[in-house]
């Protein structure tokens, strides 16, 4: 890649952000699609994600990721919001529009659905039991509310927070029990159990009881740091149809991508990146 004065830059504004998979991702599909484009990391500590927004428009930034703990204070600073970012109140990516105009989109939960697709998956229709209540989760379940899905049973430790996400999609969604696992057509973690800090082995607990997964059930796991979570083995072994959560990020950040360069780029090949960059971080 040959960096020069013409180059269009994009970034993630987060904290901490050193850890991204974002610029391996994003890098592998500019070069890729011939985009004379770059995407880096900025280190945008809490607070100053306003600031980050003024610096975009007078670097003429492109384009922007947003991490935490910046996706809610974004979506409050933007010109234009699309409807997903509205309702959900965060924004993951931010476009310059013509004129300079910022507006923000929220990606992961179509990113969701598109892995879903990719997989052969139509939610339009599913029952779907979903582990958690947190931004992760809200986002997935606006989107498949959007496409079609039949009911949301959201089950999380605080019954609060459970019907503060029932709120994202009031038609379909309602707090849930592990009871509703087995029922389900789709189950979900959209918690952080089973993560490692690391990417190596990952934690052997699993967010939801073993015995509720059965043959037939499509697991999901959002949690892709490291890829084989105890859950996704756990769904293996009793005949689930089991999908990582490096899907999710891949398919978001085309999203992405699409948003600010107008050219969808190869999922595969963006995949293929965070797929070197995670087995370099376990060496």
């Amino acid at each position: 890649m040959t960096i020069s004065g013409t180059t269009l830059v994009a970034g993630v504004i987060g904290d901490p952000v050193g850890h991204s998979l974002s610029p391996a991702i994003h890098n592998a599909a500019f070069a890729a699609s011939g985009l004379d484009w770059i995407y880096v990391a900025f280190p945008v500590a809490a607070g100053d994600a306003i600031a980050a927004l003024q610096a975009m428009r007078a670097l003429r930034i492109r384009g922007l990721s947003v991490t935490m703990p910046h996706k809610e204070v974004v979506a409050t600073a933007l010109d234009h919001l699309d409807p997903a970012s509205a309702a959900l109140g965060t924004v993951n990516t931010v476009v310059v529009e013509e004129g300079g105009r910022l507006t923000g989109y929220s990606t992961d939960g179509d990113g969701f659905i598109a892995c879903l697709r990719e997989t052969g998956i139509d939610p339009d229709g599913a029952r779907v039991a979903m582990l958690g209540a947190g931004a992760a989760a809200r986002s997935v379940m606006d989107a498949l509310a959007r496409s079609g899905a039949a009911e949301i049973a959201v089950i999380n430790r605080s019954r609060p927070n459970a019907e503060r996400a029932v709120g994202i999609a009031p038609l379909v969604a309602r707090v849930g029990t592990q009871d509703d696992i087995g029922p389900a057509d789709i189950v979900i973690n959209a918690t952080s159990i089973g993560m490692s800090s690391s990417g190596a082995g990952g934690s052997a607990d699993l967010p939801c009881d073993g015995h509720h997964l059965r043959a037939g059930h499509i697991v999901a796991d959002l949690v892709y740091y490291p890829l084989e979570t105890a859950l996704l083995q756990a769904a293996r072994l009793c005949g689930a149809v089991a999908i990582d959560g490096l899907g999710m990020l891949v398919h978001q950040a085309a999203l992405q991508q699409q948003l600010w360069t107008g050219v969808r780029p190869d999922p595969r090949v963006m995949r293929a990146a965070a797929e070197r960059e995670l087995a370099t971080r376990q060496r």
